[in-house]
């Protein structure tokens, strides 16, 4: 028996995972010095593999700290004026 195709979703190996095979794992380990070339692939540790999310975050701070600067701003210019007087 086959799926709808309503049910279907595109994309779906492109979406976040939260089990990693065994050869993603082992590279993850690699690139955290955790395993070497010559270490058996069975019963590897575990890895930590969570979706990050930069966008959210940084786009409110960033705004954040623009609104102070720009609040901060006449306020050095007046002063400014008021020590050179």
């Amino acid at each position: 028996m086959s799926i709808d195709r309503s049910l279907k979703v595109k994309g779906a190996l492109e979406r976040h995972r939260n089990v990693l095979t065994r050869a993603e794992r082992a590279e993850q380990l690699k690139s955290e010095e955790r395993w070497s070339e010559g270490n058996s692939l069975f019963a590897l540790p575990k890895v930590a593999h969570r979706k990050s999310h930069a966008g959210h975050k940084a786009a409110k701070e960033t705004a954040a700290k623009e609104a102070a600067a720009a609040a901060e701003t006449p306020a050095d210019t007046t002063e400014a004026k008021k020590e050179e007087s």
